[in-house]
């Protein structure tokens, strides 16, 4: 049976990054809303609490039944989770002097015990909470302190329950990854064999055990999470498996034939659905960014359905689905900033008579690429940067036509093309082009222009969910704006993107 560490999330931006840093360790990790607690078998075992926005002190804080888990399997509290354990076990939680928020430096560390076993003094940490405990029960002690909180943490004497007022999971806390090995490896007893090898063999096993001699069916993009979940169908049911590529008329230059040439190398079975000429005809005349995408959305199901249909007895969707798809489809009473149904979460349509089946529904992207590798898929799919399911269609601000795309794929492949060229497109997590719905004045020749607009960015992260502007040479940006206005048609201008995530988003619509 798989060990696991439950984390039960009352809400916290920085939830799934706790998650990320225990599977870090190579333990097998999930998270659970905090009112809808799994059952705690013997596969468990050890439980987080997460922060959250709420105060332990408000009347409508979350409140969860810790029967079953607390002292009887390890259990620590993270900030709101830490002052849930002060506040509702004898404790006293108040509002902070001043608000906690930003670095801090531990004091006083209690080396001998076990959560901060090789913790130095002085090491920094991140906080990040209005209220602080105030007072605790005589059975907890004290472990560690910061200049201007007393109890920075704490353990209950006689039972493996312990909390910290900070938060280990982010970059500021710079031996938080050492506290969270403490916790899972040497407290809860992990063992650290979660590995993408170990994911392959465990997935595989289970994929024939599920499917046997059904027939299932795929949607492929072209990225990376669509890639490797066909690859992994692959070997476990072979030409069972059936996998559709749509060219919706708003994919990159030339990736419908390239892509679709490549999966064949890999030997699936797939099917390649030319269907330009109905996404735009349906797209004729749209401006609105969120109709856009659902136009976009209900074609690609009719047009999967109706190939779907010209295979017999098919029994099962296959969706490249991930663990934060299936964390933000989760709903937590209130806490999370947008929690939001995911296009690969339950929106399969009534009359689609399939059952669902989603091997990567477990991942997050960064370990989907290592999936991959230990599948020998090769870099040029597993590198690929993210691409939307609506395309190019919400890189084009305003209407849609067939010329605007043409513009807009030669742009995009004149700047893909040089990042990787000039050796850069490895050190950008995605980048893209705008077609704006505006045009300016311009001279080529002797000859005045009034043209169209484009925007290049760039942008570095790790998951998406914050992003920064990336810092691309000079030399390198006029090069690519001096190919693109020299070389494609209709364009004479090109500006660069320098906005970050949050306050921007990485796409423009």
């Amino acid at each position: 049976m798989q060990q696991k560490i439950i984390i039960l999330d009352f809400g916290s931006q920085y939830t799934q990054l706790i998650a990320r840093k225990v599977r870090e360790l190579s333990v097998y990790c999930e998270i659970h809303p905090y009112n809808k607690v799994p059952k705690i078998d013997s596969s468990v075992n050890g439980v987080i609490l997460s922060g959250s926005p709420f105060s332990v002190r408000e009347e409508n804080a979350p409140q969860i039944d810790l029967t079953g888990i607390k002292n009887t399997i390890p259990l620590l509290g993270v900030c709101y989770g830490a002052q849930y354990l002060a506040q509702n076990f004898g404790g006293e939680v108040l509002p902070s002097n001043k608000r906690e928020y930003g670095r801090a430096n531990l004091q006083q560390v209690d080396s001998q015990n076990e959560l901060m076993k090789n913790i130095s003094e002085n090491s920094q940490v991140w906080m990040s909470h209005a209220d602080t405990i105030a007072n605790v029960p005589d059975s907890y002690k004290i472990i560690a302190s910061t200049e201007d909180v007393v109890v920075g943490a704490f353990k209950i004497t006689g039972e493996p329950t312990y909390g910290i007022q900070f938060h280990p999971e982010v970059y500021h806390t710079t031996q938080g990854q050492e506290i969270l090995k403490n916790f899972v490896v040497d407290i809860c007893g992990c063992s650290q064999d979660w590995t993408p090898a170990s994911f392959v063999d465990t997935t595989i096993l289970e994929l024939k055990t599920k499917l046997g001699d059904d027939k299932v069916i795929l949607g492929l993009s072209g990225g990376v999470d669509s890639t490797v979940a066909a690859i992994l169908l692959h070997k476990a049911i072979g030409d069972k498996l059936t996998c559709i590529f749509v060219d919706n008329g708003l994919l990159r230059l030339n990736e419908f034939e390239t892509v679709l040439e490549t999966y064949k190398e890999l030997g699936l079975n797939v099917i390649g659905v030319n269907a330009k000429q109905k996404f735009l005809s349906a797209l004729e005349r749209v401006s609105d960014p969120e109709r856009k995408r659902k136009i976009i959305g209900n074609k690609f199901i009719d047009i999967f359905d109706e190939e779907a249909n010209k295979i017999k007895n098919v029994n099962w969707l296959a969706q490249g689905t991930i663990y934060p798809d299936v964390i933000e489809s989760i709903s937590v009473k209130g806490p999370s900033a947008t929690i939001k149904s995911h296009h690969n979460v339950g929106g399969l349509p009534d009359y689609m008579k399939l059952k669902i089946v989603e091997p990567l529904r477990l991942l997050f992207k960064d370990e989907v690429r290592r999936v991959g590798k230990a599948l020998d898929i090769s870099e040029k799919f597993l590198g690929r940067h993210p691409f939307p399911g609506p395309g190019l269609a919400i890189r084009i601000l305003g209407d849609i036509t067939q010329q605007k795309v043409d513009i807009l794929q030669q742009v995009d492949n004149i700047f893909v093309n040089q990042l990787k060229a000039d050796n850069l497109y490895d050190d950008v997590w995605q980048a893209l082009t705008v077609l704006l719905p505006v045009k300016s004045v311009g001279v080529m020749g002797d000859e005045r222009t009034y043209e169209n607009v484009v925007a290049l960015r760039a942008v570095g992260s790790t998951d998406g969910m914050t992003a920064d502007w990336s810092r691309l040479p000079y030399d390198f940006l006029a090069k690519v704006s001096n190919k693109i206005i020299n070389q494609v048609k209709g364009v004479n201008r090109v500006v660069y993107d320098i906005s970050s995530k949050p306050p921007a988003t990485i796409e423009w619509e």
